[in-house]
């Protein structure tokens, strides 16, 4: 949140972050009966990111999703999409979601819905994730995926006007 790791924005092909998350996550999945997919275009999306804070924020969401989302048999897609001026990464699950009268609420620090308190967490994952898409100009949000949820981290592609150049 203080802005501290400007410098370390560099264009970055968000296709190989997912990759890198999701080959972390594929054994957890597999444990758990969970088929974990990820779904990406053939070009490269390219944005001005810090990769490590971008791969982070994607593994809290795969992670509330494997905690939080379906149980075995159930799947959990990860999506990257180029819209226009945009990249749009989601993570979207089949389990039981969040009631739309929640979903603003749960990005605030140390909020835990009552169905998570008994699971291990501190509530600070979507905070984390709300603060990174932040950081880069962008935004969190929440959809139904009808059952269960989709996040999706919304980010400025290329040196847009909020972007800074690693070159400036």
């Amino acid at each position: 949140e203080a802005g501290g790791r400007r410098h370390t924005l560099s264009q970055v092909d968000l296709g190989g972050v997912l990759t890198d998350v999701i080959e972390l996550y594929e054994p957890v999945a597999e444990d758990k009966g969970v088929a974990l997919t990820l779904a990406k275009p053939s070009a490269p999306v390219e944005a001005t990111v810090n990769r490590e804070l971008v791969g982070l924020a994607v593994a809290n969401l795969i992670d509330n999703a494997l905690k939080y989302g379906p149980q075995e048999g159930g799947t959990i897609a990860l999506t990257l999409e180029s819209t226009g001026s945009h990249a749009s990464i989601s993570v979207a699950d089949n389990g039981p979601g969040i009631p739309a009268a929640d979903r603003e609420r749960v990005k605030d620090r140390f909020v835990r819905l009552d169905k998570s308190r008994t699971a291990e967490g501190s509530g600070l994952g979507l905070a984390l994730v709300e603060a990174v898409a932040t950081f880069h100009d962008g935004s969190l949000e929440f959809d139904d995926n009808a059952p269960g949820l989709r996040a999706s981290i919304r980010l400025p592609l290329g040196y847009g006007e909020g972007n800074l150049s690693p070159h400036a």
